[in-house]
């Protein structure tokens, strides 16, 4: 933990130095590639160890694959290797290191990298290996329609403002920021002539960094304050069930889940914080002239916070994650892409028992939850009591039901889990499966949601 904390902060000043001395206007490409490349490398070595090898390792295997295997069969190779690697890696951490490697744990920036070299490989043969109309408009716009050469795939693998904690991004916004076209690209969608500007502003990212920054200073006194003082293995001490009511149980879950969230909060906005520092992450202008820096975030805390639905907690919880099992999982899923989606970030995380607990029983209480809002929350839209009662009766249960799958994913093994669930009498998956057997579900299918993606896409290039 210290030298994650020590690396991120160099990075964070490596990056404000980036930035001014090597923007693209003082470097080229090639030298702003390098200089990230290389101090990745260092920080990866200086965190891990001889474990880093690892990551090049797979970052090299993955190279060979990328230049040899044929386009229409590039990002299955691709997506096989980096994943069964990285399994491998997970199950050294439960049978030979005893359920994690508490001083050199390496599988986080491995399950980083994983993430980038399938996306790639995905982009990749979107751009050489399929027609533009057999693409949805996010495949069309990221699609690759050329192979990296060593240097930009290292550089965009193990660069080192997301070499640690990521997060994960798409090539061609990476490209577009080291070649110094990412900010220009955002704000050429904008008219600025009828503002008022005779040219493209050069918006700062200081502000966003300051911001994002205080978010973490606040989410780091909270992890030292809150976070050991309420630990998740307390709600199945014995004696905080015998003397504990069932409902005093569920707050206390949503409680110490709460307190569980902060080094998430942490590790991320200040993951975001350096990538910002360097330039990279701007997402573009409100339509009140407000330049956001929200590209690479990875969590809206306010979102998470108020969330009404299971699907909006999930959408702004570890955003990148979900963006990249978006892309190349659900999207291109020929059936169950909701099933397949939950089963593959299992399988990314880890094999822990509780997060095969916590993913399954989240396929179940989204397809419930997605089965209940389709016929139920039309009843409550005539006025607006109803909708407030609706939105503040749909917060809890979600919060609640949170709580309930998540409790697994901390706790990590089969015995603690089947503890946690029989003292809260298995709720949750019981009502899911009522909710399942008693409301007509609207399933989407794959040639359903083909169909609405190329509507979209006639739709913009008419445009």
């Amino acid at each position: 933990q210290i030298n994650f904390v020590a690396c991120q902060l160099f990075a964070l000043l490596a990056a404000f130095w980036f930035r001014i001395y090597l923007s693209p206007s003082h470097a080229s490409s090639a030298v702003r590639h390098a200089f990230a490349t290389l101090f990745g490398i260092y920080f990866a070595v200086f965190c891990f160890g001889w474990y880093s090898i690892h990551l090049f390792v797979l970052v090299m295997m993955n190279y060979g694959i990328m230049n040899m295997a044929s386009i229409p069969n590039i990002h299955r190779y691709s997506f096989v290797v980096a994943m069964g690697y990285l399994t491998l890696c997970h199950i050294s951490r439960i049978y030979i290191f005893h359920y994690g490697i508490l001083t050199t744990d390496f599988s986080g920036p491995l399950m980083i990298i994983t993430q980038k070299i399938t996306t790639l490989a995905c982009q990749l043969h979107d751009g050489i290996g399929r027609q533009a109309e057999e693409l949805t408009a996010e495949q069309n716009r990221l699609a690759v329609k050329s192979r990296p050469s060593l240097l930009e795939y290292l550089s965009y693998l193990l660069n080192f403002m997301s070499i640690i904690a990521g997060p994960c991004s798409n090539y061609k916004d990476y490209i577009a920021f080291i070649e110094g076209r990412h900010v220009h690209m955002k704000l050429l969608e904008v008219n600025w002539k009828q503002k008022g500007y005779d040219r493209l502003p050069d918006p700062s990212p200081t502000g966003a960094v300051m911001y994002k920054l205080c978010i973490t200073l606040v989410s780091l006194i909270l992890f030292l304050t809150l976070t050991k003082n309420f630990p998740m293995a307390y709600i199945i001490d014995d004696e905080f069930l015998d003397k504990t009511p069932f409902l005093s149980r569920l707050g206390y879950l949503y409680v110490v889940t709460q307190a569980a969230k902060p080094k998430y909060y942490f590790a991320w906005t200040l993951a975001d914080a350096v990538n910002n520092a360097a330039g990279y992450g701007f997402s573009g202008v409100d339509e009140r002239g407000t330049f956001h820096w929200d590209l690479l975030s990875n969590l809206n805390i306010w979102n998470i916070e108020t969330a009404t639905s299971f699907k909006m907690y999930i959408e702004n919880w570890n955003i990148q994650t979900a963006a990249w099992l978006k892309r190349v999982c659900y999207d291109r899923a020929p059936w169950y892409p909701t099933a397949l989606t939950f089963i593959l970030s299992a399988l990314w995380h880890g094999i822990y028992p509780g997060y095969y607990f916590t993913f399954l029983t989240g396929i179940l209480i989204t397809l419930a939850a997605r089965a209940i809002r389709n016929n139920c929350r039309h009843y409550f839209l005539s006025s607006v009591p109803l909708k407030i009662a609706y939105d503040v009766v749909t917060w809890a249960v979600t919060q609640l039901a949170v709580c309930y799958t998540v409790a697994p994913f901390v706790m990590l093994a089969v015995e603690p889990t089947i503890k946690f669930y029989k003292s809260v009498y298995f709720h949750m998956h019981i009502l899911s499966i009522l909710v399942l057997l008693l409301l007509p579900m609207r399933p989407q299918t794959h040639s359903v949601r083909r169909a609405q993606n190329q509507a979209m896409l006639n739709s913009i290039k008419s445009k």
